[in-house]
C-alpha cells in the first residue's frame, strides 16, 4: 500500500471557531445560524487555536495526511477581494506543522462556509461568485502551493446546493427546483474555472473535487426500476462526476430539466471552460448508497434527520416523475438514518474507477454517536466495526486493481456537526465541550494507529460476491 494516505478530515467552520478573530469575515453560516438561534460553530473544537495539539495527536496517532478546509471569509476580506494576511499567516503556519509532523496537508478550498458579503449578493445564485472563487482560489495557490500538493475545489457541491436551495435546511434555507439548478451550475463553473486557473498558473500537484457519493440501487430489475435508477444517479451523483470528469453535464438530465426549468444562464463559453478544464481526482465521501424505486405518487418531498433518534424514521426523498428513495426494512441504521452498507463503497469504487478512470481517495467516511466523554476513554466499538468494514471493501476494491490512493476518517477529533450540533460526535478524539475543549483518544484511536502501522493489515477481512 506504498504511498497510500491515512488520515482524518474536517471543515473549517465546523472545527475552527475564533468566528470573529484574526479578521475573519462573516460567513453565511454564522449569519444564519446567529439569526435562527442555533447552535453554532463560533467555538466549534477551538482547532484555531489548539491546531497544534490536534496535529501533533493525529502524528502520535500514526496519520500521514491531514484533509482541512481552509475558510473564505478568513482569507478574503470583501466584495473587492482583499487578502486578509493573517488569515494567509493562520493557514500557512497550520501547514508547516503538519509538515514538521510529517503529515501530508490535503487542502480543500471551499468547504460551504461562503463569506455573507456574496450571499447578500445572492450567493451561487449569482455568476459574480464563480469570479470571486477564481480570485479566492488563485490567493491560495499562490500563498499554499508551494507545500500544498493536493488540492480539491469543493467538498460535496450537490449536498451544500441541494440543503441550501431544495431541501432548505441550510442557508439561505429555500425550497426552489430554479435556484437549485443555477446554484448547482454556477458552482461547477467556479471549480472548473478553479482548475484552469491551477493548470494555466503551472502550479504543482493535483487538484480535484470531492462528492458525496451515493451509489444507487434499485429494488428489482425492471425497466421501470432501470429508468428510476438513472434519474437517481444523475440527481445523486451523475452532475458532479461526470461534469468535473468528463467535462460534460448528464444530457438526459437537462433535458428533463429544460421542460420546467430556464437553463439560460448555460452560456457556451461556460461549457467550453467545463470541458477543458476536468480534474486530476475524484474524492468520494461516502456513508451510505441509496435504493430507489419508480416514482409513484406524491409531490417533490425531501426530509433529513437532523435530530437523531427523535426523528428516527423521518429522513424521506421523493423527486415527482423521477424516482423515490427506499429505506430497507432488513438494513441497520445509525441514530441518524444513515444505513449502514460497506458493500456499497465496494461497489462503487469499482463503478467509478471503471467508468472516469482517475485516482480515488475516500476523503471522508465515519459514523455519528451519541457518547459520553466524562470517562477516562470512550469505548467507541461501534465506530471500530464501522470503520474496519469500509476499509476492508476499499482493499477489496483496490485488490482488484482500482486506483485507491487513501482513507480520511471523519473525523479525527469531535467537532461541531452543522444543523446536529455538537451532539452527533464522529471523532476519534473526544472533546469534552463542558470542560474546557479537553482532548481525549477514543479506543478508536488507537485502533486506527495499528491499522496505519500495519498498513491496513490490521483489518478483519472480508470478501464480497460479485456485483
Amino acid at each position: 500500500m506504498k504511498e497510500f494516505l491515512w488520515g482524518g478530515a474536517t471543515a473549517s467552520y465546523q472545527c475552527e471557531g475564533g468566528w470573529n478573530e484574526g479578521g475573519r469575515a462573516e460567513s453565511m453560516w454564522d449569519k444564519y445560524l446567529h439569526e435562527e438561534n442555533l447552535e453554532n460553530g463560533d467555538v466549534a473544537s477551538d482547532h484555531y487555536h489548539r491546531f497544534k495539539e490536534d496535529i501533533k495527536m493525529m502524528k502520535e496517532g500514526g496519520h500521514t495526511s491531514y484533509r482541512f478546509s481552509l475558510a473564505w471569509p478568513r482569507i478574503i476580506k470583501n466584495l473587492e477581494g482583499e487578502i486578509n494576511q493573517e488569515g494567509i499567516d493562520f493557514y500557512n503556519e497550520m501547514i508547516d506543522t503538519c509538515l514538521e509532523n510529517g503529515i501530508t496537508p490535503f487542502v480543500t478550498i471551499y468547504h460551504w462556509d461562503l463569506p455573507q458579503y456574496l450571499e447578500e449578493l445572492g450567493g451561487w445564485l449569482n455568476r459574480r461568485t464563480c469570479e470571486a472563487y477564481m480570485h479566492y482560489a488563485k490567493v491560495c495557490f499562490d500563498a499554499f502551493g508551494d507545500r500544498v500538493v493536493h488540492w480539491s475545489t469543493f467538498n460535496e457541491p450537490r449536498y451544500c446546493i441541494f440543503s441550501g436551495y431544495l431541501i432548505g435546511n441550510y442557508p439561505p434555507g429555500h425550497r426552489d427546483l430554479q435556484e437549485t439548478l443555477t446554484g448547482s451550475y454556477y458552482l461547477m463553473l467556479a471549480s472548473a474555472m478553479a482548475v484552469k486557473v491551477f493548470r494555466e498558473g503551472g502550479y504543482k500537484g493535483q487538484i480535484g473535487i470531492v462528492h458525496s457519493f451515493a451509489p444507487v440501487y434499485g429494488v428489482d430489475g425492471t425497466v421501470q426500476t432501470r429508468i428510476a435508477m438513472r434519474f437517481a444517479d444523475n440527481f445523486l451523483n451523475n452532475w458532479i462526476l461526470d461534469t468535473a470528469a468528463m467535462g460534460e453535464i448528464p444530457g438526459d438530465m437537462l433535458g428533463e430539466l429544460s421542460k420546467t426549468c430556464d437553463l439560460s444562464m448555460m452560456l457556451p463559453e461556460d461549457l467550453e471552460i467545463i470541458k477543458h478544464n476536468t480534474v486530476d481526482f475524484l474524492g468520494l465521501n461516502y456513508y451510505a448508497r441509496a435504493v430507489v424505486k419508480p416514482y409513484e405518487t406524491g409531490e417533490t418531498t425531501l426530509i433529513v434527520n437532523n435530530s437523531g433518534s427523535k426523528a428516527k424514521g423521518t429522513s424521506q426523498t421523493i423527486i415527482k416523475g423521477w424516482f423515490e428513495q427506499v429505506r430497507p426494512e432488513s438494513s441497520r441504521y445509525t441514530e441518524w438514518d444513515t444505513e449502514i452498507f460497506p458493500e456499497g463503497l465496494y461497489e462503487g469504487i469499482r463503478q467509478v474507477w471503471k467508468k472516469y478512470h482517475l485516482p480515488v481517495y475516500i476523503t471522508e467516511n465515519g459514523i455519528g454517536l451519541y457518547e459520553d466523554v466524562t470517562v477516562d476513554q470512550v469505548d467507541d466499538e461501534e465506530r471500530i466495526q464501522f470503520m474496519n468494514m469500509h476499509i476492508n471493501a476499499i482493499l477489496n476494491a483496490k485488490e482488484e486493481g482500482c486506483d485507491v490512493r487513501g482513507y480520511f476518517a471523519w473525523s479525527p477529533f469531535d467537532l461541531y456537526s452543522w444543523k446536529n450540533g455538537t451532539e452527533k460526535r464522529y471523532g476519534l478524539v473526544a472533546v469534552d465541550y463542558e470542560d474546557n475543549l479537553k482532548r481525549k483518544p477514543k479506543k478508536s484511536y488507537y485502533w486506527f494507529k495499528n491499522v496505519i502501522e500495519t498498513k491496513g493489515e490490521a483489518i478483519k477481512r472480508e470478501t464480497y460476491g460479485e456485483v
